[in-house]
C-alpha cells in the first residue's frame, strides 16, 4: 500500500505531492507495483521503552516562565536549553560520489537529534516542536506514540492575553476558515521545516526534510539566479520546469536506488518525484532511491523575482526500509512479549479443576 506522511494543517503552496508504491497512504502519482507493505497505522509507541526526548528543543520552560509574557529571543532561549553551535554529528559523511542529499546541511539517515540540531543552528531564533497528528500509519499495535519527526520555526513572542482577547482570536479564526481566507505562515525574512524520522524510540533516523524561506522584502533573489545556485549544488536535474501561467517554477534531481540519475527515457522519470512542501505529504517506493525538489514561487507583482523557496530531500527506498524494519521490530518485540506471558502463565498458574 502506498505510505505517506499525512499533510499537516496549513496550505500547502505545491500540489506536486509524489504518489509512491507502497500499498497504502495515498498519493498523486501511480507507483509501480512493490514487495506487499504493511498496513497503514498512525504514529507508534514502542514496545521497547521509549527513553526521555533528548533533544533541547522538547524541554519545556517552567510552569512560572510560561504564565509571563516573554519577547521571541527569550522564548527561543529557554527552549533551546544548552544547544552548542555547530552541533556535533556522528552519522559518517555521504559517499564522495554519491548525489547531494541534503537541505542545509539536514539529510535522510541522520538520527534525530543530529537533524534538530542542525536545523536549530540555522537561525538563532528558531524551535523545534516533536510532530504530532501527521506521520506513516504502522501495522502495529504500538504505532500511535512513535515520534515521526519534527517542525522547526521562529519563535514567537510570549504574550499574556486576557479571555477577552483569546476569545476574539478564536473568533476570528472561526471566521477566516469559514470564509476560506488566505492566511499567510511566514512571514517575510523568516523560515520553517518539517523534518520526517522513522524508528524505535531512541534509534529513530532521518527518511525526509523539507523547508521553506520567504525571503526578507528587498532580498528577493531573481529566478534565474536562484535556479543557478540550486543547479550549482544538486547538479544536473532530471527536469528543469519553467514557471508558466498556470505552473510554479520547479527543479526535480531523481535516482534510482543505486544512485543512478533518473533520465527522461527511465520508466522512473514520472513515477521518482518528490516534496518540498514542509505541509507536504512524502511517499516511498522501493524502485526509487533519493529525490531532491526545489519549489520557487514567484512575487505576484513581478514573477522574475522569488518571494519564497521550498527544497526537500527524501530516500524513498531508504524509508521504505526503515518502516518495514520498525514494523519488524516492534512485531517480534510483541511475539517475545506474549511468549513471556505465556511461560510464566505455565510457570504459576495452578491447574484448572476440571
Amino acid at each position: 500500500m502506498k505510505r505517506g506522511l499525512q499533510r499537516a494543517a496549513g496550505e500547502s503552496l505545491v500540489g506536486i505531492a509524489v504518489a509512491l508504491a507502497i500499498a497504502g497512504c495515498g498519493g498523486a502519482d501511480k507507483a509501480p507495483a512493490a514487495a506487499p507493505a504493511p498496513q497503514k497505522a498512525p504514529p507508534a509507541a514502542a514496545a521497547p521503552k521509549a527513553p526521555a526526548p533528548l533533544a533541547a528543543a522538547d524541554k519545556k520552560p517552567a510552569a512560572a516562565a510560561r504564565d509571563q509574557g516573554a519577547p521571541a529571543e527569550e522564548v527561543a532561549r529557554q527552549a533551546r536549553g544548552d544547544l552548542t553551535c555547530p552541533p556535533k554529528i556522528a552519522t559518517p559523511a555521504r559517499a564522495e560520489k554519491a548525489p547531494v542529499d541534503d537541505v542545509l546541511g539536514v539529510r535522510p539517515g541522520m538520527t534525530y537529534e543530529e537533524a534538530m540540531n542542525l536545523a536549530l543552528c540555522a537561525h538563532p531564533l528558531l524551535v523545534a516542536t516533536p510532530a504530532g497528528g501527521r506521520g506513516f500509519n504502522l501495522k502495529v499495535p504500538q504505532g500511535t506514540t512513535l515520534r515521526q519527526g519534527f517542525a522547526v520555526r521562529e519563535a514567537e513572542p510570549r504574550i499574556v492575553k486576557t479571555s477577552k482577547q483569546i476569545m476574539k482570536e478564536m473568533q476570528d479564526e472561526t471566521i477566516a476558515r469559514s470564509g476560506n481566507a488566505v492566511r499567510e505562515n511566514l512571514k517575510p525574512g523568516q523560515t520553517r521545516w518539517f523534518v520526517g524520522t522513522m524508528g524505535l524510540p531512541g534509534q529513530e533516523r532521518v527518511l525526509s526534510v523539507a523547508r521553506e524561506e520567504r525571503y526578507a522584502t528587498d532580498q528577493s533573489p531573481t529566478v534565474d539566479n536562484l535556479t543557478a545556485a540550486l543547479l550549482q549544488k544538486y547538479g544536473k536535474p532530471t527536469r528543469n520546469q519553467r514557471g508558466t501561467s498556470g505552473q510554479l517554477p520547479f527543479v526535480v534531481w531523481a535516482y534510482d536506488p543505486l544512485g543512478r540519475p533518473v533520465t527522461e527515457t527511465s520508466p522512473l522519470y514520472n513515477k521518482c518525484t518528490g516534496s518540498s512542501d514542509p505541509d507536504g505529504g512524502v511517499h516511498l517506493s522501493p524502485d526509487c532511491g533519493l529525490v531532491v525538489q526545489a519549489m520557487l514561487v514567484p512575487h505576484r507583482t513581478n514573477p522574475e523575482l522569488v518571494e519564497r523557496l521550498q527544497v526537500g530531500a527524501v530516500d524513498q527506498a531508504g524509508g521504505y526500509r526503515l518502516i518495514t524494519a520498525t514494523e519488524q521490530a516492534f512485531g517480534q518485540a510483541e511475539q517475545q512479549r506474549r511468549a513471556q506471558e505465556v511461560e510464566r502463565a505455565a510457570k504459576n498458574t495452578k491447574a484448572p479443576k476440571l
